[in-house]
């Protein structure tokens, strides 16, 4: 990654990468590295905290009005281990499009 990305330009992950990576290598391009954490607000009491609240407002708003479409791809219901194992033999079926949606796991 460090090899082919151009000098002074910015990446940005929202996930750690595949393999790791040595940072120093992007200083002699002057490469800005930014990292986007959905959870950071809140985690750390910041004084833009209300501003998670609103992109995320806004994001449903564009769900709702049709303008973008949301990742999920089925819902199963309750976690429990009849539907893990349906979750879990779609997924090995390579036929699973978008995420599939479990809930009430209170762990």
């Amino acid at each position: 990654m460090a090899e082919l990305i151009a000098p002074n330009s910015k990446l940005s992950l929202i996930d750690d990468p595949a393999v790791p990576t040595d940072v120093m290598k992007l200083k002699r391009k002057s490469v800005s590295l930014h990292w986007e954490f959905m959870f950071t607000r809140s985690l750390f009491q910041t004084s833009d905290m209300l501003a998670q609240h609103r992109l995320l407002t806004e994001v449903t708003a564009l769900i709702d009005a049709g303008v973008i479409r949301s990742t999920l791809g089925q819902h199963f219901g309750n976690i429990n281990s009849g539907n893990l194992k349906r979750a879990h033999a779609l997924l090995e079926s390579d036929k699973a499009r978008g995420k599939i949606v479990l809930e009430g796991f209170t762990g």
